[in-house]
């Protein structure tokens, strides 16, 4: 994968910036995608994601994750640029509400950063959950990247 991580203000440190390139990474490879597909994940404040909710999304609150998928799986504007990677769009990602869905469900910082971006990874490749029969394909596809991961339930 090649991925772009913005993070202007520090607010994941260190290990936790590995944790979610990694995850990005691993997540890639369990979806067999090249090595050269790209993606963007810009780590942003409570206040920046309401306002990228509220703008692109109707929705007034503060939420964990945004996804925005570039290419809508039409091949046709590759054709006459076979070695074109592919993009697959831009995540962005609040840590202090990840903090919050953490202490509230249970889990870890990691375990719920690590949902967050697989999660977010997998509606870049067009996976959703809003119909209960593609809920039942995306959210155990999600949980066998994080248990092959490492950030078990």
């Amino acid at each position: 994968m090649d991925l772009e991580f913005y993070d202007d203000d520090h607010r994941l440190d260190d290990a936790h910036t590995k944790l979610a390139k990694e995850l990005v990474e691993f997540a890639g490879k369990e979806l067999n995608k090249a090595e050269d597909t790209e993606m963007s994940i810009t780590i942003v404040s409570d206040e920046e994601i309401h306002r990228i909710n509220k703008k692109y999304r109707d929705t007034d609150r503060v939420t964990d994750v945004i996804s925005f998928a570039i290419e809508d799986g039409d091949d046709e504007q590759l054709i006459g640029f076979p070695d074109m990677p592919e993009n697959i769009g831009d995540l962005f990602i609040d840590p202090d509400q990840v903090a919050r869905q953490a202490k509230d469900y249970g889990h870890s910082f990691e375990r719920e950063l690590g949902y967050t971006v697989v999660h977010g990874f997998l509606h870049l490749n067009g996976y959703d959950h809003i119909k209960p029969e593609d809920e039942a394909v995306m959210i155990p596809l999600q949980e066998k990247i994080l248990d092959a991961y490492g950030l078990p339930r």
